[in-house]
């Protein structure tokens, strides 16, 4: 794992955190008795009742729908546009709890199966050029169906606690006193997320994820925008290559593709990892890397017969054994 990854996983671990944290201590949580929210530990109310009270006037009224609602989501949506434009789906490879859980499960399903996903037609190499040794054993099937259980409830216990107060859930669990309609909503968002998480977490990633989805137009959209880049003027030397940046994937994309066939690529830059370690005691350089600005237009352009003009220096020149750049 290099210095990247290291810190991707320490985003995400945190992340994963906080979102099970924040209606705990009530940085975050709409309050489904109160009818209102509750945003770093302090009532987030527009003043509805009241207005309807006749406690604050039209005008304060308008104000509050300004400042506490229009105003925060107009900043949100802007900054989300924003990193969206410049670099891709960085939310769902960096801090996303689903794609945290969908990459947990891709590990330990590849062990049961030799896969990522049981729709996956061909099994993955056990060992490969990047260095990865990944036996399949039958065994790890039972730690995969727990895997897949454990983060399903957990999901559903925090989901609730976005709704109702978390003490009483947490403290109906510990007594095994949960009311009917608490134990109904458990049981059933945990069989879902059972069924989602075994079957379709990638689909959902890919399609069915609106922020994921909305992520990936925008990024679309520009096309400097960061991405990965494949330098195709050394495209012969992946014939000495088993693929290992494709297997690294956990959206089972193509990195080697042009940028609208990795319309849902996370930027978890795992492709990128795992061609640097396949020429890590190769005196050349890997042949993929994030490119952005006009560097990203050959990734982003090659569509339908285009060849635009990228920058000379947008790889690592190929260098002979001797240190001087090949010609």
């Amino acid at each position: 794992m290099n210095r990247i990854q290291k810190q991707r996983l320490a985003w995400r671990t945190g992340f994963f955190l906080l979102f099970i944290l924040a209606p705990v201590l009530d940085l975050f949580r709409f309050e489904l008795e109160q009818n209102h929210f509750y945003f770093l530990t302090f009532p987030w109310t527009l003043g509805i009742d009241a207005f309807r009270n006749g406690e604050i006037s039209a005008m304060e009224m308008a104000l509050n729908m300004g400042l506490r609602f229009f105003l925060p989501l107009g900043v949100v949506i802007s900054l989300g546009i924003f990193i969206s434009w410049k670099w891709g789906r960085l939310y769902c490879g960096w801090l996303c709890p689903h794609f945290s859980v969908v990459e947990t499960i891709n590990h330990v399903m590849r062990k049961a199966s030799g896969k990522l996903s049981i729709w996956d037609r061909e099994t993955l190499p056990e060992h490969q050029a990047d260095g990865t040794h990944v036996p399949v054993e039958k065994k790890w099937w039972w730690l995969t169906g727990l895997i897949i259980l454990g983060f399903s409830f957990i999901w559903a216990v925090v989901l609730l606690t976005y709704l109702l107060p978390p003490k009483e859930i947490y403290a109906n669990l510990w007594h095994g006193d949960l009311t009917r309609n608490q134990a109904l909503f458990i049981g059933v968002a945990t069989l879902l997320f059972v069924i989602e998480f075994t079957l379709a977490r990638h689909l959902f990633c890919r399609f069915g994820c609106v922020i994921g989805l909305a992520q990936s137009l925008i990024w679309m959209g520009n096309k400097k925008a960061l991405v990965v880049g494949f330098d195709r003027a050394r495209s012969a030397q992946c014939s000495e290559c088993d693929a290992s940046c494709e297997h690294a994937c956990p959206m089972r994309l193509k990195p080697r593709s042009i940028k609208r066939k990795m319309f849902t690529c996370t930027q978890c830059m795992q492709c990128v990892e795992a061609c640097e370690k396949v020429h890590e005691d190769d005196p050349r350089p890997p042949l993929l890397h994030m490119l952005s600005d006009q560097c990203a237009l050959d990734v982003s352009l090659r569509d339908f017969g285009l060849k635009p003009e990228i920058p000379s220096d947008c790889f690592p020149p190929l260098v002979e054994a001797s240190g001087k750049k090949a010609e």
